[in-house]
């Protein structure tokens, strides 16, 4: 019996994921998701440090990893991700692709 299954889930839209980087950055920041919206900037807005980053990259991976198998953020591409939006873009966009 394999230690490992994957439940087949319908992929999330962009609201859908919108819902969860709130989701996963609020209980790191330890805010309410209603306070975090698409144009605040990770840094200036929300006060999140890169370790909250890095966190929340780990968080997402693990969620969508029952998903999507094999869904990761690469490294490189974190300096990218400023704003909730751009992590909301990037993150729909590797959905997509994959599925």
């Amino acid at each position: 019996m394999p230690s490992e299954t994957h439940v087949e889930q319908s992929p999330l839209d962009r609201d859908g994921v919108l819902a969860l980087v709130r989701e996963c950055l609020a209980d790191i920041l330890e805010i309410s998701p209603d306070r975090i919206t698409e144009g605040q900037a990770f840094a200036d807005d929300l006060d999140a440090d890169s370790l909250a980053l890095i966190e929340l990259v780990e968080t997402l991976e693990e969620e969508l990893s029952e998903r999507t198998v094999g869904f990761s953020i690469d490294d490189e591409d974190l300096e990218d991700l400023k704003t909730v939006r751009d992590a909301v873009d990037y993150v729909h966009g590797r959905l997509s692709r994959s599925s």
